[in-house]
């Protein structure tokens, strides 16, 4: 198989560094992993948009080095008059691209503000720009730890696709199987975007395993219980979330999935290991 045919889109999520060492790190980071060269690349902001001005002073750096660029864009506690202004300001800094969210409320909000869901910023976003942006949303395969039941889930997604949405990622996830139910459940709702699987690497157990108590995605009791057997050897961790992981994106890619969207966690050399097994670096 040449490289031509091995070719699956990738795009990486990185988060806003909050020092000048950070933002130097993750500069370094990018020029790793931009050999890969990626789609795009997203970056996330706090509850609130508590992070806001370093999520986009890092899309402006991204953008400067001729990659497109995100950012993560949630409306819980917004109004209408502050996302149309949010909305000016990507267009002001030839943002092209959001991936658009709910969002978590944040302590001391009283309300969710004008918008409830992330179908309702989408299709505002539809509404005051038409097709200016290319529109990201989220998308659950274990379910959104907060959604009523799977169909609940799976209708309040295609309520996202119905409003305007291009695409999907994924939470990250490590059973195949609820990826391609899910999307297969989509695709009966008449969902017809893709839908990108989230790839979180394994490096780091005790991280992983308190990232996923948060989120609600599953770590299968094979994987969890050896993690916990290797204790603090970072070195047969790493190597089995490789193992892992690699075997994952094979099977995923085999399946059809039309892309690979990296948790990078603003580092480079689990992402840039788990593409050289699939061919992709």
């Amino acid at each position: 198989m040449n490289a031509t045919e091995n070719r699956l889109p990738i795009s990486l999520e990185f988060f806003p560094p909050k020092t000048p060492e950070g933002v130097d790190k993750l500069a370094a980071v990018r020029a790793q992993l931009f050999a890969l060269q990626p789609e795009y690349c997203s970056v996330t902001y706090g509850a609130g948009g508590s992070t806001q001005d370093g999520t986009l002073q890092t899309v402006q750096a991204i953008l400067s080095e001729g990659v497109d660029a995100a950012p993560h864009f949630s409306c819980i506690g917004a109004t209408r008059e502050s996302v149309r202004a949010q909305l000016a300001q990507f267009r002001q800094l030839g943002i092209r691209r959001v991936v658009a969210l709910r969002g978590d409320l944040p302590s001391g909000y009283g309300s969710f503000g004008e918008f409830r869901h992330a179908s309702d910023l989408v299709a505002f976003i539809r509404a005051e720009t038409g097709d200016h942006f290319h529109i990201e949303v989220a998308a659950y395969p274990e379910m959104h730890p907060q959604a009523r039941s799977p169909d609940a889930d799976v209708q309040a997604f295609a309520a996202k696709v119905r409003a305007g949405a291009n695409a999907a990622i994924t939470q990250y996830f490590f059973n195949g199987d609820a990826y391609f139910r899910f999307v297969d459940e989509a695709r009966k709702l008449g969902v017809d975007v893709p839908i990108v699987p989230g790839i979180m690497p394994i490096t780091n157990s005790s991280q992983l395993m308190r990232f996923s108590d948060a989120c609600g995605a599953e770590i299968p009791r094979w994987i969890r219980l050896r993690l916990m057997a290797y204790g603090d050897d970072k070195a047969s961790i790493q190597a089995f979330g490789l193992d892992v992981v690699s075997q994952l994106c094979e099977r995923l890619r085999a399946g059809g999935a039309p892309g690979l969207h990296f948790y990078t966690m603003n580092q480079a050399h689990a992402t840039l290991q788990i593409c050289q097994r699939l061919g992709l670096a």
